[in-house]
């Protein structure tokens, strides 16, 4: 098993920058990627970006690449989420996750691991 605890997430306005953690432990070795994904209200969960474990290939969803970036550090076993120029479209519960196995990584369903989430809110 594979715990991920997130942290960072608070209120913001908008245009202003907020950095995201989440801390992995237990068996965090053999990891594929980890990965955030986002929900808003009344929304359906979705991706934002994830990075491969081992060489930290990097992903994003296209409307948010260049605002929002990922990155990990190995040696803690904790993964990253830069966001700058926030938007109030940006508000959402923030999730990690990680996966152990070679999938379509922005698909929620190929991740095995979730965290409990963060929330970002972003004021006008």
């Amino acid at each position: 098993q594979v715990q991920l605890v997130e942290s960072g997430g608070e209120l913001v306005q908008a245009g202003g920058s907020l950095r995201l953690s989440c801390a992995a432990s237990g068996r965090s070795f053999g990891l594929y990627a980890m990965g955030w994904f986002r929900q808003a209200p009344g929304k359906e969960r979705e991706f934002v970006a994830a990075v491969t474990w081992s060489d930290g290939r990097t992903y994003y969803t296209s409307s948010l690449k260049g605002r929002f970036t990922v990155s990990r550090d190995n040696s803690k076993n904790t993964l990253y989420l830069q966001m700058n120029s926030l938007k109030s479209e940006d508000t959402a519960v923030y999730y990690c996750t990680a996966t152990q196995r070679r999938t379509v990584l922005a698909n929620f369903n190929g991740y095995d691991y979730w965290g409990q989430g963060t929330q970002v809110t972003v004021s006008p």
